[in-house]
């Protein structure tokens, strides 16, 4: 009898570990979340002899991604939330309060480093067999195979999620050098008798809300801006790349800067369903004339410093930003002779309001500071930028950060 006993149990033996070996090459075999689960609803239904079962996996949320053996309106008033996520060990079911639970048997829950990912619910289909019953005798061995069958299916989650992740990442890099094509470096601005232009730009994503541009216009007039879109990211960056077609487009000598910006704000209210608007200074110069132009549509006022009588002041007259009212309520056009040696810098509130640890702004002293020096512009604008990193300390740049500067010789 014991020579037949000890058979016996190293046929069973023997049997749970080619059960083991038939899921472990499942899994190599790359077999889908679905393939997988019906493997396991097998094993546990037909060779285990198990009547119900259940498998509650969260992913995003929590979901049922198994269900059988039984009529699944039992299960519809189970909640994991309050009915399962205080067992954290295998409970027997007899003294639920959910009565919808204690059709079963026994909970196993799973956890990954401290934090469950799945529950398992089975129980017997025939009650009064004679014998120990499936779910009691092979309890351990079951636990065995869920905690094998749910790595596996998360591990089949998490390759897929970096792999979509990889993807995104190579689009928004992607993205990201055709938004820095969209806007000109250093480099690709005037340097000349006339002025020197120059230029910071810092997305605080891959992509970002933040845009200026400086085009000649015709022989003697030359046309610059910077925008900020409200919101950050994807969206902002696309409602952005709109933008700077249609200002590309529209921004010519011939037409008034008023005529271009009630032109602007259409397209905004239509590219943004009036849930995001731009911030916006333009402004058009002629060399020839010394003349300046220009409206702020809601945009931090540049800083302008008059070369002959060394004074600061902020370029505010303008309109309400684009894309909040259908019609722009009141605009007003700014004008000035600017004097020689006179320099203005244009910027984006990422620069303004980054915060130090005394969370106090950044501000626009140190512009004014630095535009009334006798550097070089690009010089200035790598200043302000080193005097910014100080400032902040070890906070993170919480926004874009754009800088658009102008020495008008």
């Amino acid at each position: 009898m014991a020579i037949k006993a000890s058979l016996k149990r190293l046929q069973f033996c023997n049997f749970k570990l080619n059960l083991l070996l038939n899921i472990t090459q499942a899994i190599n075999d790359n077999l889908s979340t679905k393939e997988l689960l019906d493997f396991f609803e097998r094993i546990l239904r037909k060779d285990l002899n198990i009547g119900k079962v259940v498998i509650y996996s969260y992913k995003e949320k929590w979901d049922c991604i198994l269900a059988s053996g039984f009529d699944c309106n039992k299960i519809r008033n189970i909640s994991v939330e309050n009915d399962l996520l205080y067992y954290n060990q295998i409970t027997s079911l007899t003294t639920t309060l959910n009565p919808d639970l204690s059709y079963f048997d026994v909970v196993i829950p799973v956890y990954n480093h401290d934090m469950p990912i799945a529950f398992v619910i089975i129980g017997d289909i025939d009650e009064e067999r004679e014998g120990i019953s499936p779910t009691i005798k092979h309890l351990h061995f079951i636990q065995t195979l869920t905690n094998v069958i749910i790595v596996a299916i998360e591990n089949k989650h998490f390759f897929k999620e970096s792999i979509r992740q990889e993807k995104i990442n190579k689009e928004l890099e992607l993205a990201s050098k055709m938004q820095t094509m969209l806007i000109p470096n250093s480099d690709e601005l005037p340097h000349n008798d006339e002025l020197f232009v120059s230029a910071y730009y810092l997305p605080h994503h891959e992509v970002g809300g933040d845009y200026y541009d400086f085009i000649k216009l015709n022989k003697n007039e030359y046309g610059f801006c910077i925008a900020d879109v409200s919101g950050k990211g994807i969206s902002a960056a696309l409602l952005m790349s709109n933008f700077q077609a249609n200002m590309r487009a529209l921004f010519t000598s011939k037409k008034t800067l008023a005529s271009i910006i009630e032109k602007l704000n259409e397209t905004v209210i239509k590219s943004a369903n009036c849930e995001k608007f731009i911030t916006l200074f333009i402004a058009r110069y002629n060399a020839k004339t010394r003349e300046l132009q220009y409206v702020n549509a809601g945009h931090n006022p540049p800083v302008l410093y008059n070369g002959e009588k060394k004074e600061t002041r902020f370029l505010t007259s303008g309109c309400v930003g684009l894309g909040m009212f259908d019609e722009i309520p009141e605009l007003t056009e700014g004008y000035m002779l600017l004097t020689s040696n006179s320099k203005i810098v244009c910027y984006t509130d990422g620069l303004v309001e980054m915060e130090n640890n005394k969370k106090v702004q950044f501000g626009t002293k140190p512009i004014e500071d630095d535009i009334s020096s006798n550097r070089q512009m690009d010089e200035i604008i790598d200043n302000i930028i080193k005097r910014l990193n100080i400032y902040k300390g070890e906070n993170k740049f919480f926004d874009d950060i754009s800088i658009l500067g102008i020495d008008f010789h």
